[in-house]
């Protein structure tokens, strides 16, 4: 074999391996898949987007929830029997709001037991989907977000805020126009989420807590966790399963670099204080 030769072989072994990798990964993930689903004897889906960037006031979204993502939740949700639980394991910054509306309707309406599981965020129209799951299971450190709509770069809580500031003769019709608009948006989410939340709080509650979601108090990436969540009334609890973190491993986020946190896989637990050499210790 010429020197030619291994330079094709190389060339034709670093364009497979890519190829190679995801169908790996895709069949580890299936394995997991499979072993969630025996273990909770329920019909687990994932909806997870990596890709993403969080801003500081907002969330520009680089894979986010669209309509081919409900389109393909609401079939594998009428391909499940009536009685059978779902778990859907969320991983998402949000997206587009008709889309995360239709997913969650069509998981309230499934008679079967659901549950959400949330490893690191549900931002958005995330938390709107797992507002209709029976129960909410968020890890430790993961969080949801408000719902508040968002008009383009802008939230709609603060289009309405700056027009009741000014003169309304020194603003242009776009503008109120855009305002208009803003009004009819956080009127839509806040009834939309208080029929949602209404098949587990009482009335009153649920119409309350779809206003602190949607009116606009809060910055857009502002996170709410476990504890925050269960204070205001949200049905969550912290008992994340091993297999839904160990599903989240298959999914990694693509970098051109090594990666930022590194560890030892698997559970760790300190030695005993007894068997610990104590430093300046004489053997």
């Amino acid at each position: 074999m010429t020197p030619l030769d291994l330079l094709w072989l190389f060339f034709i072994v670093s364009s497979l391996q890519p190829l190679l990798q995801q169908r790996y990964l895709a069949s580890q993930r299936t394995y997991a898949l499979r072993a969630l689903q025996k273990q909770r004897g329920s019909r687990v889906v994932t909806l997870i987007h990596r890709r993403e960037g969080l801003s500081i006031l907002g969330i520009p979204f680089g894979a986010y929830i669209d309509i081919e993502d409900s389109e393909a939740l609401i079939r594998v949700i009428e391909m499940t029997d009536k009685e059978t639980p779902i778990d859907l394991i969320l991983h998402t910054p949000g997206g587009l709001v008709l889309a995360a509306e239709q997913i969650a309707t069509a998981l309230a309406e499934h008679p079967g037991p659901v549950t959400v599981f949330v490893p690191h965020y549900a931002m958005s129209g995330g938390t709107l989907i797992a507002m209709a799951a029976d129960q909410i299971v968020l890890a430790p450190s993961a969080v949801l977000g408000p719902v508040d709509p968002q008009l383009g770069e802008y939230p709609a809580a603060s289009i309405i805020a700056a027009v009741e500031r000014k003169d309304v003769n020194e603003l242009d019709d776009k503008t109120l126009i855009l305002s208009d608009i803003a009004r009819k948006a956080q009127v839509q989410v806040h009834d939309f989420v208080s029929e949602l939340l209404a098949k587990q709080l009482a009335t009153e509650h649920a119409s309350e807590l779809a206003k602190m979601l949607s009116d606009g108090r809060w910055t857009h990436d502002f996170p709410i966790d476990a504890k925050r969540a269960q204070s205001i009334g949200l049905k969550v609890t912290t008992d994340m399963p091993d297999l839904v973190r160990k599903l989240m491993r298959l999914y990694p986020q693509p970098r051109g670099r090594r990666p930022s946190v590194e560890y030892l896989p698997g559970r760790y637990a300190a030695p005993e204080r007894g068997r610990r050499r104590v430093l300046g210790e004489k053997s």
